[in-house]
């Protein structure tokens, strides 16, 4: 194939790309003059292709540039001195007169001698996080000392931050990541999101990514088709389909390996999954919510977690404080646990004697929201009448250890050392909780989904055969 002839090809095939481009890219020449606008473009500034090409990028009015004022030839602009710029927010004048906010980047383009012989500039469009943040605000106003979101609990000003971007995210239809500490009711906030959408009265299919084993996950998610795999009798829907048109959430994503981390990006681009077996592909429409207790770009830094699957679903994150952070809920949060406990059990107990409340107060909560609600139903099960003393409070909060809140004060007792756990051990600790895994968890002094971990690793059931 004649050199022109693919020269032209490839010119061809790259400005096809550039159109199909979400972000808006145009690009200038030596003299500074538009040579091309991309149809995103079109679309953030409202000025069609015709009536930018030839004009200078000052047509869009940059609320920062490289200059304070926009130069009248490309040489004199100071983006030619620097070579490029860093992505930085910004607003352009909207042809309607209006602001857009965006993100801009700009480089220089040289030939093979060093010669600038152009400028190619990206924009990407903000208005729809500037929306989702004006909706935060809003919420925030009109939830003003709330304290209850749902089954959330708090008036902390961290609880009242969360219970805005719920009320944001509810009214969105993003992909939303939940992040925070075990315990601390990343699962009520996905439920309470999802309520609020316009996706309630479809399904919300919760997934936690830690307690299933790795064989299983795929299926469990995407489905098999008959004779896939040995065990696979018969058709069986994954849990994307099950949730057609609701919500998956999907808890502890942090745990996903990589084979599932790739087929759960094209679910967030394509909105299409394959069933084990399966060469055709079947469109869903879900949204995303996920959560995790894990620090998940540092999981991106260390190789561990794709990089572009988690800002996919890192569009609306939603931090949750530790119970720790927000010491002033604690009160309202026992006496929430107090009242619910008396519903369900009929009984009168009068709540918690000052002892007990210092002790809350002072007392770490590595558990957090979910520690503080089992210490509060194992005193329910020792306390018979009257206030919640300090006799019924579960040993570890009662001896001064090591999770206690470190008051600058030295502890007279030395912590209890840790033996290491054995799988009979966990087995017979799990008999005694009922199998219940948090409660387990907190015997143990570690996360539920270490306990699931220890599960999956030692081939220990979900549940007793005699539960299921």
């Amino acid at each position: 194939m004649p050199a022109t002839i693919q020269k032209k090809l490839n010119r061809r095939l790259m400005q096809q790309i550039i159109d199909c481009m979400a972000e808006g890219v145009f690009t200038l020449d030596r003299s500074g003059r538009i040579t091309s606008w991309n149809p995103a473009m079109e679309k953030i500034s409202g000025y069609a292709t015709a009536e930018a090409i030839g004009q200078t990028c000052d047509i869009l009015q940059f609320s920062r540039c490289v200059n304070k004022v926009c130069p009248t030839g490309l040489k004199e602009c100071g983006l030619i001195r620097r070579g490029k710029t860093e992505a930085k927010e910004c607003h352009l004048r909207h042809r309607d007169g209006f602001d857009v906010p965006v993100i801009k980047n700009a480089r220089v383009v040289r030939d093979e001698r060093g010669r600038v012989i152009g400028v190619v500039e990206t924009l990407t469009d903000l208005s729809e996080l500037a929306d989702a943040r004006r909706r935060a605000e809003d919420a925030a106003r009109r939830l003003g000392e709330r304290v209850t979101f749902g089954n959330l609990v708090g008036k902390s000003r961290a609880m009242q931050d969360v219970f805005a971007a719920i009320a944001a995210a509810g009214a969105s239809d993003a992909a939303v990541l939940i992040q925070g500490e075990s315990g601390t009711g990343k699962e009520l906030v996905a439920g309470a999101i999802h309520h609020l959408s316009t996706r309630s009265m479809k399904p919300l299919v919760t997934v936690n990514c830690a307690a299933l084993p790795e064989s299983l996950l795929e299926s469990e998610l995407f489905g098999h088709v008959r004779g896939s795999f040995t065990g696979a009798v018969r058709d069986r829907k994954g849990r994307f389909e099950e949730a057609d048109g609701g919500t998956v959430f999907l808890d502890e994503i942090g745990e996903l390996n990589p084979f599932i981390q790739v087929k759960l990006l094209r679910v967030l681009q394509e909105r299409e999954i394959e069933r084990i077996g399966e060469s055709s592909r079947r469109k869903v429409d879900i949204r995303i919510l996920a959560a995790t207790h894990q620090d998940l770009l540092a999981r991106v830094r260390h190789g561990l977690f794709r990089e572009d699957l988690y800002y996919r679903l890192k569009v609306f994150p939603i931090p949750l404080p530790a119970l720790r952070e927000r010491r002033a809920d604690i009160p309202l949060l026992a006496s929430h646990f107090v009242a619910r406990l008396n519903q369900r059990t009929q009984r009168e107990i009068a709540g918690l004697a000052e002892p007990v409340l210092r002790t809350f107060m002072d007392y770490a909560w590595p558990g957090n929201v979910r520690e503080l609600e089992n210490a509060v139903e194992h005193a329910f099960v020792l306390c018979r009448a009257g206030r919640i003393e300090l006799e019924h409070l579960p040993l570890e909060l009662r001896r001064p250890g090591p999770a206690r809140f470190d008051s600058g004060r030295p502890s007279s007792v030395a912590p209890v050392p840790v033996q290491p756990l054995k799988p009979e051990n966990l087995r017979s600790l799990l008999r005694a909780c009922g199998w219940n895994k948090a409660e387990a968890a907190r015997r143990l002094g570690i996360s539920r989904t270490a306990v699931w971990k220890y599960m999956r690793k030692w081939g220990i059931p979900l549940k007793p055969a005699s539960m299921e």
